[in-house]
């Protein structure tokens, strides 16, 4: 069930306020490891309109981050041939809280810690209104998904792998 009440501040919001940026605020109860996909279904959103943010690092533990649709997972072959990379594999939970300074389940592409480069699956930015975590556990932020082009310069590539939940053909890993 949805929660109604204002989240407080955090570095995302505070950072999308800086620069004027629309965003509606969507309060949840949190479920440890239930992903963008109890998120969804706790506001009665679209898991693909969700957008989860992942905390990832080349071959060299250079950090970056993927934000990838809530029902899709990251096809690390893809992403580090398009990135010029090695390797991509995701950082260990601890690892991510250091370089993102969010809590895992509340990590926000948005007031991280460490700046780090943004890669953004392009299908993302051909909806209209995306949710994506607002910097807290339980708090997502719905806004036009070109903010995360114009303020963390998110580049777009193409690596989702359909999910169980994705009608047949829906994406396809090349």
């Amino acid at each position: 069930m949805a929660k109604k009440e204002h989240v407080s501040e955090t570095p995302a919001t505070a950072l999308l306020r800086s620069h004027q940026v629309a965003f509606t605020e969507h309060s949840y109860d949190y479920l440890a490891h239930g992903g963008a996909l109890h998120s969804a279904r706790a506001l009665g959103l679209d898991p693909f309109t969700v957008v989860k943010t992942l905390v990832m690092q080349d071959q060299d533990a250079r950090p970056l981050l993927v934000l990838m649709h809530g029902n899709r997972t990251v096809s690390t072959k893809n992403l580090a041939r398009q990135i010029g990379a090695k390797s991509v594999e995701p950082c260990r939970p601890d690892v991510a809280q250091r370089h993102s300074g969010y809590l895992v389940g509340g990590t926000s592409p948005f007031g991280t810690r460490k700046a780090m480069p943004v890669y953004i699956e392009e299908s993302i930015l051909s909806l209209p209104r995306i949710a994506i975590n607002g910097g807290r556990r339980g708090f997502l932020v719905g806004l036009e998904p070109l903010v995360c082009v114009r303020l963390l310069a998110a580049k777009p590539v193409h690596c989702a792998l359909a999910s169980l939940d994705a009608p047949p053909g829906a994406l396809q890993d090349s």
